[in-house]
C-alpha cells in the first residue's frame, strides 16, 4: 500500500492543473487520466519534481491504435513514485492524421528509446526527440506495424484471422 491514495494523488493534481485532466479509472488500483498533448510535458514535469509525488521512475512509454474512434492512436505513459510506492497511467488521445505529441527526453534519458520504439511500431512523432529514427524494425519500413490498417499476412490460415486481433 503506498503512501498516498489515489484520491489524495488525484486531488493534488487538480488543484495545479484545473479543468486539464480527466479521470479515466482506477483498473487494479492503477489511477488513470487522460489529458492533452499541450499539458503533457508540464504534468509529467509536476509529477517528477514535486517533493511529496517524486514519480520519477518513467516506467514505460506506448500507443494504441483504435481504428474505430475518433483519435484513433493513444499515446500512454507510466509511471512510479519509488518513494510513495504509487502508480499512475497517463493517457493523451490524438488523430490519426497528427500524430505529434513533444518528447520526454527533456526529463527522463530513458524516454528516449521507449519514444523510438513507440515512433517505429505506430509512428507517432515526438517533436524535439534527439533521435528519433527507427529501433526494431528496418529502416526502409514505410508501414507502421501495431496499427490496425493493414490484413495479417497469409489470410488462408484459420489462427490468422483478423477478429482474433482486434480488427
Amino acid at each position: 500500500m503506498g503512501k498516498i491514495t489515489n484520491e489524495e494523488l488525484l486531488n493534488k493534481i487538480n488543484d495545479k492543473f484545473p479543468g486539464q485532466l480527466t479521470v479515466i479509472g482506477e483498473p487494479f488500483g492503477l489511477l488513470t487520466l487522460e489529458t492533452g498533448r499541450e499539458q503533457i510535458i508540464d504534468i509529467l514535469t509536476y509529477l517528477k519534481n514535486d517533493p511529496t509525488l517524486q514519480f520519477i521512475f518513467l516506467t514505460d512509454i506506448t500507443a494504441i491504435h483504435y481504428p474505430e474512434a475518433e483519435k484513433q492512436i493513444v499515446v500512454i505513459y507510466h509511471l512510479h513514485s519509488l518513494v510513495n510506492n504509487v502508480r499512475i497511467r497517463l493517457k493523451v488521445f490524438l488523430n490519426i492524421d497528427d500524430v505529434h505529441i513533444p518528447t520526454a527526453t527533456v526529463l527522463w534519458d530513458g524516454a528516449n528509446w521507449m519514444e523510438r520504439e513507440t515512433y517505429d511500431f505506430f509512428g507517432v512523432l515526438f517533436d524535439g526527440h534527439p533521435d528519433l529514427r527507427r529501433i526494431l524494425n528496418v529502416d526502409d519500413m514505410m508501414v507502421f506495424p501495431m496499427r490496425k490498417e493493414h490484413p495479417l499476412e497469409d489470410p488462408n490460415r484459420v489462427d490468422k484471422k483478423d477478429y482474433f486481433f482486434g480488427r
